[in-house]
């Protein structure tokens, strides 16, 4: 079976409970351990080669250091349990404004440290396009600059979090200018569609069309 290029991750924790990622609690490694056997196992059958480990928020004891070592420890064991599967490793920056208070990692600085910190070639950093705009804005050049640890792009709007051209992010330059940066991923769409899923991928129709014409 041929490794596809798509993007799905670990189990989360109870969602409906607010939880967003346990990669990083302390109290939750043997369910992390658990989660993530059944995520080889899922990627396994159906050809998926990209993993994104969710870190969850800062407990509310707030000791960030002692998260970010069990999120490091745990990204150690993964790195080795997906690495004969040809499996990479993504994490992710999240907003803390708009989307998830107290997520433990928002900005491409933070990600990047427990990508050091891990020191390993299949853990790599997950760039969402919506959340990095909140954040940090200047795109182009952030992009530029991490785009040797990018292993994943994702794209949504901004505000709103909706598909291409409904906010202030001007998509036509920017996809043009990461392929000319030499980015040769998969460039994930997550965002919510502002009315229905069809009327939301018109924004894609050009880049479709030009797939069709560009096959030999």
């Amino acid at each position: 079976m041929h490794s596809r290029r798509y993007c799905f991750n670990l189990p989360a924790g109870d969602w409906d409970a607010g939880e967003r990622g346990i990669a990083s609690l302390p109290d939750r490694i043997d369910e992390f351990r658990r989660g993530l056997m059944l995520a080889i196992e899922y990627a396994t059958v159906i050809g998926c080669s990209t993993l994104h480990v969710m870190a969850g928020k800062l407990a509310p004891t707030g000791d960030r250091e002692r998260q970010l070592a069990v999120f490091t420890h745990n990204l150690l064991l993964a790195s080795d349990a997906v690495a004969a599967k040809n499996i990479e490793l993504m994490i992710e920056p999240i907003n803390r404004r708009v989307d998830i208070p107290d997520y433990l990692i928002e900005c491409s600085s933070e990600d990047m440290s427990v990508i050091e910190r891990v020191a390993r070639p299949n853990v790599r950093l997950q760039y969402d396009v919506y959340h990095m705009q909140i954040v940090e804005g200047d795109l182009a050049r952030t992009i530029h600059r991490l785009l040797p640890h990018i292993g994943h792009i994702q794209i949504a709007d901004n505000p709103g979090r909706n598909e291409p051209g409904t906010g202030e992010i001007n998509f036509d330059w920017l996809l043009q200018h990461i392929d000319a940066m030499g980015y040769r991923g998969w460039i994930g769409c997550e965002y919510r569609p502002r009315t229905r899923t069809l009327d939301g991928l018109r924004w894609a129709s050009r880049y479709l069309n030009h797939a069709r014409e560009s096959r030999p």
